[in-house]
């Protein structure tokens, strides 16, 4: 690009022998970097920044993140001391962390059984696919049924898709009915259930979750997914809520896709993600790279960036004011939340 600035991806992939996509990954490491700017259709729609300036502002922003990072080291050092010195105090670090591999779903959901009857206050949950499959929903309604009316807490984060879903709509409303609460969200990371705030089921393979499930023991360990499921829960849109449109006409569907699209996601990992089909997927990503005028996918996202479009958008009751539970932010020393049984 140095020594032919007006170029477009496909040229640059002719040039150096490369396929398109790696061309298109390359710039969206040049753009994040600053280092590549958008610049008009008749020039190629790309345009090389000042080297100089470009690398000198990376260099102070590294610079400014090491020491930051630094700070973050320390204070961290000072919280695990204090987390080390807590647990060998009382002689229970070795006997209580453990970690248990689970293989297959049927391991998985014979636990799963035996974890439901333990639970004495409450289960909380991400369910990270979109409508849920019949069989699994009727399985898991008489463990539902059993924990709820036995008084335990539930707690369940679905993605925003499931609301297109009539069965699991459905299902959602049958938990609801119990007790339960429930919320949803654009994405989630993974699909995992805590119980009472000390054991926690998680995929082995976050990809696939038949593949069996991680069981850890443990304060220590439980913690960070206790942590993890209160931002998501805050951030999470209740049942009786719906999301609205900014000034952009964009929704939180639509910024996590281009915060996927600027992250390399290809349109099948986007759409698994979002929970719809890989068809729905390809044209909300049409839709957004035409607003955007973009040309290749890198561009949209760091054009996205540049228009400030990653921002969280409002959100309205659908009738009625929220409660003031909704309004609470996640205590551990509360009452903990669960969700759906069946892993």
């Amino acid at each position: 690009m140095l020594s032919e600035p007006v170029l477009d991806v496909e040229v640059i992939a002719e040039l150096l022998g490369w396929r398109p996509e790696q061309v298109s990954a390359a710039l969206d490491e040049l753009a994040e970097l600053s280092l590549v700017r958008q610049d008009t259709p008749e020039n190629g729609g790309l345009r090389l920044a000042n080297p100089e300036i470009g690398l000198l502002s990376l260099q102070g922003r590294r610079e400014a993140e090491l020491l930051e990072q630094q700070q973050r080291i320390a204070a961290s050092r000072a919280e695990v001391t204090q987390l080390i010195a807590r647990y060998v105090h009382r002689g229970r670090l070795r006997s209580e962390l453990s970690v248990e591999e689970l293989v297959g779903v049927g391991a998985v959901r014979t636990r799963i059984e035996d974890l439901v009857k333990e639970t004495k206050i409450g289960m909380l949950a991400f369910i990270p696919e979109g409508g849920q499959l019949r069989e699994n929903l009727a399985a898991s309604r008489p463990l539902n049924r059993l924990v709820l009316e036995r008084g335990v807490a539930m707690r369940t984060i679905y993605l925003d898709s499931v609301r297109n879903d009539a069965h699991t709509m459905d299902h959602i409303a049958h938990l609801t009915g119990l007790g339960a609460q429930v919320r949803t969200v654009a994405a989630l990371p993974l699909r995992m259930i805590v119980y009472d705030g000390t054991s926690a089921l998680i995929p082995v393979d976050p990809e696939d979750s038949s593949r069996g499930a991680l069981l850890l023991r443990g304060e220590a360990l439980v913690a960070p997914l206790l942590a993890l499921f209160g931002q998501f829960w805050d951030n999470a849109v209740p049942l009786g809520t719906v999301r609205t449109s900014d000034g952009v006409g964009l929704s939180e569907q639509h910024r996590v896709v281009l915060a996927l699209l600027a992250a390399g996601n290809t349109d099948e990992s986007i759409a698994r993600k979002l929970g719809v089909s890989v068809r729905t997927g390809r044209r909300v990503i049409a839709e957004l790279m035409k607003r955007l005028d973009a040309r290749a996918r890198f561009q949209a996202g760091a054009r996205a960036a540049e228009l400030g479009w990653l921002s969280k958008p409002g959100t309205r009751p659908a009738s009625g004011p929220r409660s003031a539970a909704d309004h609470d932010a996640f205590d551990l020393d509360q009452e903990i939340g669960t969700t759906d049984v069946d892993m």
